[in-house]
């Protein structure tokens, strides 16, 4: 803990790329000051969310005391002992009337990799439960499935983020990384000056319009139609001949495949799909070719980079296939001047799901039916493997047994905010509502904590120690900087309590160094291995990327010499749009997208506390093209109603020609009536399991004035 003063070099609380920042505490009257470090993936820049994160520290609605919800129904505060007391005896009588699985646990990428790792720990060993998942299955599940089939490891970027200032071309699908990630874009100005910035986007978003005066080009496609629009692009580079056959021969599989399957993919069939003119996919092709030899004979070359616009959708792993496909017929993966990447969005979606939150996996990114691994892990936390239960239940599909006969009966939540985040929000809320005990950890009072009957305060990012793992696979510092409320206490700390409560075997310490260290040995010979790092190590300030055995210095890039899988090539998947894709939609005349707004992050639980980004956005806007709207009687301004199978949701309609006129725009960041969850559906990829959050068939309709728009009343007593 640095003295009141004194600077603390920590990490931004928010996106991936984990901006450098130092924190700074205040006087004894409180408060703190955030000041930006130059780092190289932020090169000394903020968003306006990292300037006011600290903002945050002190806020008038922390959480400092436990609370418990009454017979009346009101949260009241109470004693930790208390509460444990409650908790551990709650969770005893559950089991023993529904089994072990009516027990479940939901994290968050945001947690520490310690909290991370602990948390997969304490879900099978203190609660015994196989029901643990987190909400990276809603953001990078389909990145990683896709990685996984086609390199056999799943690293967001398999090289370090400033390689790309480097590229003459760089392709852009599905993120608006200006207003997610803003200091990410300082990458992109090489492309830009060659003209090379391609950018595949239903909005002419901000990203997009970096693409103005000749920096490059935006393909403006109809939604849902990415894997499209990937195969006329391959198609192109086949039909003519522009693919790396040497590369293609001597470090990968299954392009013979793939190129039959291109056959029928050619560009004015695939405009008809898109709506992207066929000279656009013909241009754009030929550019990625032209970047690619030039990366090949050592010179700017080329890089496909891929966000939750393709990712999130009920075809997303076989999406972002086709990307990586393209890459690879490309020569791109693996070599030094080009390549392929996923943009990871939450602040540890990497290392978080890693080191066993996710319902399918072990630390170190093992698979939980595998005997070998299961054998290791069991042998560093000390119990018999058989105690390790198996595979859970995904995300969604967890969600979805929420009080039912059968399902689960009690939830932990830790780093997510469910009632908004997830989709199908309004059946999500009720079987929140209809569980015997609901617990959530967070600093704020959620929406989700606000329907729990236990609530328990924990410390923020700049009052904790930790790790993080950015979109890099960078494992990075996290430092206290402030000290807590008084009543606040770590995650660790409240697991280690239960867990002793609920006499868990095997180790749980509120030392964040000592779970580290353990967790680096459970890691040990996985796909995530953190093996050769402690925190000496990484306060020696020199770069860690993993895998990071014992004994080596890291490895910034992937793939140079070999990919992942078992004889060291990369796997080329063919991949084909569901024949149904148009028909789901339904008949409604227009396409829903979510997405992110430049001043919120996530459910907006942090960000809408803040007074400035409030301001600038304090409720949920619909994006609709003005011919659109012109045709539903709506203009500037007018509330609306947005109506899906789902639900409905009300928001302020805001004209712009920069959307599509077949699509509608809404930021997930609201809750009540303005949250864009009440419209998306619990339809999931059947690979990763991730929601389809892109293409919702909405109708639209201007709200007559005496339409109330009542938000939920939410009553705390101390």
């Amino acid at each position: 803990m640095q003295q009141a003063g004194t600077g603390q070099p920590t990490h931004c609380p928010y996106c991936a790329l984990q901006c450098a920042m130092t924190v700074t505490a205040g006087s004894h009257d409180g408060g703190a000051r955030v000041d930006a470090r130059d780092f190289p993936t932020n090169k000394g820049g903020l968003c306006r969310k990292g300037w006011s994160a600290a903002e945050l520290l002190d806020h008038p609605d922390r959480l400092t005391a436990p609370l418990v919800r009454d017979a009346g129904g009101v949260l009241r505060e109470t004693s930790w002992d208390t509460v444990l007391r409650l908790v551990s005896d709650r969770v005893r009588s559950i089991q023993a009337r529904h089994g072990r699985d009516a027990v479940a646990v939901f994290g968050g990428g945001g947690l520490t990799n310690e909290k991370a790792y602990t948390l997969g720990k304490f879900a099978r060993l203190a609660l015994r439960t196989s029901r643990i998942d987190y909400n990276g299955r809603f953001c990078m599940s389909s990145a990683a499935a896709a990685g996984n089939r086609a390199f056999g490891v799943d690293r967001g970027l398999p090289f370090p983020l400033e390689d790309l200032g480097a590229a003459s071309v760089v392709l852009l699908l599905g993120s608006n990384a200006a207003d997610t990630m803003p200091p990410f874009i300082q990458h992109l100005r090489g492309a830009q000056a060659a003209g090379g910035l391609v950018v595949v986007d239903p909005r002419r978003s901000a990203t997009a319009r970096l693409t103005d005066q000749g920096r490059g080009v935006h393909l403006q496609h109809t939604p849902g139609t990415d894997l499209a629009l990937l195969l006329g692009l391959a198609h192109v580079v086949v039909a003519e001949g522009l693919e790396d056959r040497r590369f293609l021969e001597a470090r990968t599989t299954g392009s013979d495949d793939v190129a039959r399957g291109l056959a029928r993919w050619w560009p004015e069939r695939v405009q008809g799909i898109t709506g992207v003119p066929a000279a656009s996919l013909r241009a754009v092709a030929r550019l990625l070719a032209e970047g690619a030899r030039r990366g090949a004979d050592g010179g700017p070359g080329a890089y496909i980079l891929t966000g939750r616009g393709i990712e999130q959708h009920a075809d997303g792993t076989d999406t972002t296939t086709a990307a990586i496909n393209l890459s690879l017929l490309l020569g791109l993966p693996g070599t030094a001047h080009s390549g392929y990447g996923t943009l990871t969005g939450q602040g540890n979606g990497q290392g978080g799901r890693e080191h066993g939150q996710k319902s399918d996996q072990l630390p170190g990114y093992r698979k939980i039916t595998d005997p070998v691994a299961r054998a290791h892990v069991a042998a560093v936390w000390g119990v018999p493997e058989e105690s390790i239960p198996g595979p859970g239940l995904p995300a969604v599909e967890l969600l979805g047994t929420l009080g039912k006969p059968g399902g689960t009966r009690c939830l932990f939540v830790h780093g997510a905010n469910v009632a908004v985040s997830a989709p199908d929000a309004a059946s999500v809320i009720d079987g929140l509502r209809s569980l015997d005990l609901l617990v959530v950890s967070d600093f704020f009072l959620s929406e989700t904590a606000a329907l729990a009957d236990v609530v328990l305060p924990v410390l923020q990012w700049a009052e904790e120690e930790g790790t993080v793992t950015n979109l890099e696979g960078r494992v990075l510092r996290r430092r206290p900087a402030v000290e807590p409320p008084p009543g606040a206490r770590s995650e660790l700390w409240i697991m280690q309590e239960l867990a002793r409560l609920l006499d868990a075997p095997s180790l749980f310490s509120e030392d964040p160094s000592t779970m580290f260290d353990e967790l680096t040995r459970a890691s040990a010979g996985g796909i995530a291995d953190y093996s050769g790092l402690d925190y000496r190590v990484l306060d020696g300030g020199a770069p860690a990327y993993w895998p990071y055995p014992a004994g080596s210095t890291g490895t910034p890039r992937l793939f140079l010499d070999a990919f992942a899988h078992a004889g060291g090539r990369a796997v080329l998947v063919p991949v084909v749009p569901p024949a149904d894709a148009a028909a789901a939609r339904g008949p409604a005349p227009l396409l829903l997208a979510t997405g992110r707004l430049l001043e919120h992050y996530q459910s907006g639980t942090q960000t809408r506390r803040v007074p400035a980004l409030l301001a600038a956005q304090p409720s949920a806007r619909l994006q609709i093209h003005p011919s659109t709207a012109q045709d539903l009687g709506i203009t500037q301004g007018d509330p609306v109603v947005v109506t899906s199978r789902q639900g409905e949701a009300r928001a302020l309609a805001d004209l712009t020609p920069d959307i599509r006129q077949d699509t509608v725009f809404l930021a997930f960041h609201f809750a009540d009536a303005g949250s864009a969850n009440r419209l998306t559906g619990s339809t999931t990829d059947p690979v990763s399991g991730m929601p389809e959050f892109k293409t919702t068939a909405v109708s639209v309709a201007r709200l007559v004035p005496a339409d109330p728009v009542r938000a939920v009343g939410l009553e705390v007593v101390a």
